[in-house]
């Protein structure tokens, strides 16, 4: 994606960013080869010795402490990037539930404790047999505690109808055989 550089951008960040994408790249992987090769094949020049040996140990250790900071960096910058577009699909959904925007600021034991409710909202959706209808472990609570006072109150109605019938009472309107 080619777009122009922003003027805050420093000339290490340019660097870095260039630096970055050489790297990944199948020509420098070409060049690392290929000095390798170069290496091994001057190995006889040099009787093997510990001083070719020890041009590639450091030069190899030098690259590798580098490149530590650069792909650091570079998973630094991607991860926010990620986190950022996330926050915006979040915050623009309706019915999401907004408390998971700049969750990634949060400590290992608020995670830890979000995703508990999140386990729990799962457990309540399975129990609903269907995952489609909860936002929220706000909204999944209520809805199992709506859920239970309705079979409640339904059991109830069900279980006071049985017992008028059994005394030979049945609720007004309704019509039993002794009546007829």
């Amino acid at each position: 994606m080619n777009r122009p550089e922003h003027a805050s951008a420093s000339i290490l960040e340019r660097f870095a960013r260039v630096l970055t994408q050489w790297t990944g790249s199948t020509s420098a992987f070409t060049i690392a080869f290929g000095v390798i090769v170069v290496w091994g094949a001057t190995g006889w020049l040099f009787d093997y010795s510990d001083t070719w040996q020890l041009v590639i140990n450091t030069s190899t250790t030098i690259v590798t402490f580098l490149m530590v900071f650069l792909i650091q960096r570079s998973q630094n910058k991607d991860s926010l990037a990620i986190h950022l577009k996330l926050n915006e699909l979040v915050a623009s959904m309706k019915g999401a539930s907004n408390r998971i925007v700049n969750v990634e600021d949060l400590t290992e034991a608020e995670l830890r404790t979000l995703h508990d409710h999140y386990v729990r909202l799962a457990q309540l959706a399975e129990r609903d047999a269907n995952i489609l209808e909860s936002h929220s472990v706000d909204e999944a609570d209520a809805r199992y505690a709506e859920k239970l006072a309705d079979e409640a109150r339904h059991a109830e109605v069900h279980q006071g109808g049985r017992r008028r019938r059994r005394h030979g009472r049945e609720p007004s309107g309704s019509v039993t055989p002794a009546t007829k």
